[in-house]
């Protein structure tokens, strides 16, 4: 794996041979750095722990075993081998059994808080002794302050760049034998030593001969496909075992297999070179977003050869800006594509030179599936929006509930779990606030946790633990939640569509509040045109406008577009019978001994009328961050059989003045000429639309 910072890099050289003395070469530019180097005199912990793994049994059974994941498999190798598997389980449970002792006895004698960091550097030594597999593991939750304490978050953080390397004259050896050729017809310069370390290979710095261009070159780790398969044999079996002894819901074994063939998949790196040429096909256009070229002719399932990056860790440059180009990223990769960077820890995320977020380490990949896709934007919805019997539902199509749980009943426990985080605000929910008492509902619904849904959840998870290190303050969500707002008011999809009807009509209503939630929230969206560093948010009427008129006089905005149409048209229709109405009555009250005039407007129609008022302001103004129900002479108790006078006073009072609607005028002629065409083509449309139902209307007068 390739790590997020490199170490200073030695001079380039040629690795000499028996057959010629190297020529000699030029020393190329260094790589600014601050860390110190790894020499190669350092014994590598594993290998002084574990090295017994690397004997000639077990050099033999790495031929065995399968390079694709296949536990019967790996199963069928280990059988044969019930010493090294006792020997092995026993150092597991020695290690960490120590461990817990000491920490015990430090609890008993009242100073766990003094041997804190003592403790958590033990940690950290015997994962680095115990090898590749628990490394990985522990990198997996390094990136989450808000979770892990700060004692062993540095701790874990530094399995992540400071792994002693093994011999170089090993790795030169196997660069040799995978690639069928003498180091010096590769590569006209390559550096002595490695300028990087990871838990499955290291890292060297070269200059190929074929383009001169400067590479990375990082090769596997002799024996760590056995070291790993050994060890995910073992800890297989005690995840069965933890589940039986704690009736547990999630299949904990599930979740291993599906870790561990993302580990054997990132162990070909083959595999990672064709992964990291689709993400950057994918991915490698977006505004200040770096994705290495991969050189994969010359990839073997050994060996990766790909462009050298030069920066530093992202969680250690204090830049906000570039979390928000990752969050964008991710949510495009989650929402967009479907193919997902697994393993975002912060040792795969560089800050180049040049200011640009670099992906790294392309071996953990996922897929996220379109209807999985669907239900997690609508389960988004549905929580920000306190639809917990549509989450509830959402639960269910994501695979984290049974199709045959009690749906009110998990509605009920949904509410007490959620509503308090979410009436915080959008903007200020944290994965922290919505894990809450979800624990209890988990077990008592027997919620399961399907093996795709960690990795997706983690992608993010890692980028707000990544900010919450120097902007305690910053919630993820907050910055996803506009991006799926926009996504689902311009996604043709058929699943979007029919949830964003049934989210703005509940029981046949039009739900004007959640529209204009929505189109606030999108204009927040950080999108590839705006994402520009250092730009100021800009919420100004005329902004807001702009955006809004942008998407929904286009291809991806008719849906939106029909719907508002619809609402304004039912609105002039309401609008026109009290107009006419009120006409009457007044004419009609000129006369002596004239009946009271009868309500002019059923509720519906006083309904439509409203929410014609609210739209009208919606567009003229909007969106507003305030409620619009604080407008002049709204009152929102008012019932829905109360006299629609006030009510058309309304209307007519936001329509008194021509200015009122100049800023929509405004912005016309700065729409592509296609919007523009589609603007001219609405008063026709809406023409028509009134027309049909004023139609309609005096059909069922005449003959109903």
């Amino acid at each position: 794996m390739l790590l997020l910072r490199p170490l200073p890099a030695p001079a380039l050289r040629v690795k000499p041979t028996a057959r010629r003395p190297p020529p000699r070469r030029r020393r190329p530019p260094r790589l600014r750095a601050s860390a110190s180097s790894v020499g190669s005199s350092e014994e590598d912990a594993f290998t002084r722990c574990s090295g017994y793994l690397f004997e000639a049994g077990v050099a033999n059974a790495e031929g065995e075993l399968p390079t694709a994941y296949d536990i019967n498999g790996i199963a069928a190798v280990y059988r044969r081998r019930p010493l090294l598997v006792l020997r092995r389980s026993l150092q597991i449970g020695a290690s960490f059994g120590r461990w817990f002792a000491l920490r015990y006895l430090d609890s008993v004698n009242e100073r766990a808080d003094d041997m804190f960091e003592i403790r958590a550097a033990q940690l950290r030594r015997i994962l680095l002794e115990l090898g590749p597999a628990f490394v990985k593991i522990a990198q997996a939750v390094s990136s989450r302050p808000d979770v892990i304490p700060p004692a062993y978050l540095d701790q874990l953080s530094l399995l992540q760049d400071r792994i002693a390397p093994f011999s170089t004259e090993v790795a030169f050896n196997i660069i040799e034998k995978e690639l069928a050729m003498p180091l010096d017809m590769i590569f006209s310069e390559i550096s002595p030593e490695p300028v990087a370390a990871a838990s499955l290979g290291q890292v060297y710095q070269a200059r190929l001969c074929s383009n001169g261009k400067i590479v990375a070159v990082k090769v596997q780790r002799p024996g760590v496909q056995a070291a790993i398969s050994l060890d995910i044999y073992i800890l297989r079996f005690l995840a069965g075992v933890a589940r039986k002894a704690r009736k547990l819901n999630t299949d904990l074994q599930a979740v291993l297999d599906e870790w561990a063939s993302s580990l054997f998949r990132e162990m070909d790196y083959r595999a990672e070179a064709r992964n990291g040429l689709k993400f950057r096909e994918l991915y490698g256009k977006l505004r200040d977003v770096l994705v290495p070229e991969m050189y994969l002719e010359q990839t073997r399932r050994r060996v990766l050869i790909m462009e050298w990056v030069e920066g530093e860790r992202l969680s250690e440059v204090r830049d906000q800006y570039l979390v928000e180009v990752g969050v964008y990223c991710s949510l495009s990769q989650l929402l967009d594509y479907g193919f997902y960077h697994a393993d975002p820890h912060p040792g795969n995320l560089l800050r180049t030179v040049d200011g640009k977020l670099a992906y790294l380490d392309f071996g953990m990949m996922g897929e996220f599936r379109q209807e999985l896709r669907d239900g997690f934007i609508e389960a988004c919805l549905h929580l920000v929006n306190r639809d917990f019997d549509g989450l509830a539902k959402d639960f269910i199509t994501l695979g984290l509930l049974p199709a045959t749980a009690q749906k009110d009943e998990v509605t009920k426990a949904l509410t007490g779990v959620f509503e308090s985080a979410v009436n915080k605000g959008v903007q200020n929910i944290s994965f922290g606030d919505l894990s809450g008492n979800l624990g209890q509902t988990m077990y008592k619904f027997k919620f399961q946790i399907p093996s795709y849904f960690s990795l997706v959840i983690r992608s993010l998870a890692v980028l707000e633990g990544i900010a919450i290190s120097f902007n305690p303050n910053y919630k993820v969500l907050s910055s996803s939640y506009p991006w799926i707002a926009r996504k689902v008011l311009t996604d043709s999809s058929p699943n979007l569509r029919s949830t964003l009807y049934t989210l703005l009509y509940k029981d046949g209503t039009f739900q004007i509040d959640r529209l204009e939630s929505l189109l606030t929230e999108s204009l927040r969206a950080r999108t590839e045109q705006s994402l520009v560093r250092n730009q100021e948010d800009n919420y100004s009427s005329r902004f807001a406008i702009k955006q809004v008129l942008s998407f929904t006089l286009t291809e991806q905005g008719a849906f939106v577009k029909d719907l508002l149409l619809q609402e304004i048209a039912k609105g002039l229709d309401a609008l026109g019978v009290a107009t006419l109405s009120s006409v009457t009555s007044a004419a009609v009250s000129r006369f002596p001994f004239a009946p009271s005039p009868s309500p002019s407007l059923n509720n519906e129609e006083v309904t439509n009328l409203r929410n014609l008022y609210r739209l009208l302001l919606l567009l003229s103004k909007a969106p507003q961050k305030e409620n619009s129900s604080s407008a002049p002479g709204y009152d929102s108790t008012r019932e829905k059989g109360d006299d629609s006078t006030d009510d058309i006073s309304l209307v007519l009072y936001e329509m008194r003045s021509l200015t009122e609607f100049l800023p929509v005028l405004s912005v016309i002629p700065e729409l592509p000429p296609e919007s523009q065409q589609q603007f001219l083509l609405l008063p026709a449309d809406l023409t028509n639309r009134v027309l049909s139902r004023a139609v309609a209307r005096t059909i069922r007068t005449m003959f109903i």
